[in-house]
């Protein structure tokens, strides 16, 4: 799948995520290229820190890299850091060989999302996302 598909797949999936929850899931979202010079670069980003969001990426990604760094993830493999606070990224998925889509709610946990039951609903957006990618991996 080439970059422009993928923000469309994205942002109907994370729109439809929000309609089945009733309010907004994630309220950024970046798209990543990683082992770009070492390191990583924001190919899109769509949130309230646009300005701030690159430059504190390391720090914000700490909790999830951390989780995220017992596994061998292949494109559609996702996780969840349920006590991520604030700018800390609550969620990824891997969309292809090195690239990443990070999620985030500047406000809430992942464990206070899930506290509401239409978070099983919503769910079956963030499967159709998640399996797209594992169908059809970002090139």
């Amino acid at each position: 799948m080439k970059i422009e598909e993928a923000l469309k797949v994205i942002r109907v999936q994370l729109l439809r995520m929000n309609e089945l929850y009733g309010r907004t899931v994630f309220d950024e979202w970046a798209v990543l290229a990683m082992g770009v010079k070492g390191g990583s670069r924001v190919l899109h980003y769509e949130g309230p820190r646009a300005a701030v969001f690159a430059s504190n990426l390391s720090q914000d990604s700490a909790l999830l890299r951390a989780q995220s760094a017992q596994g061998d993830h292949a494109p559609g493999d996702f996780e969840f850091v349920q006590q991520a606070e604030g700018a800390a990224l609550d969620a990824f998925v891997k969309l292809g060989a090195t690239s990443f889509m990070v999620c985030n709610h500047t406000a809430m946990t992942m464990q206070e999302i899930r506290k509401d039951p239409r978070w099983l609903k919503a769910q079956t957006a963030w499967f159709a996302l998640t399996e797209r990618f594992r169908a059809d991996p970002l090139e």
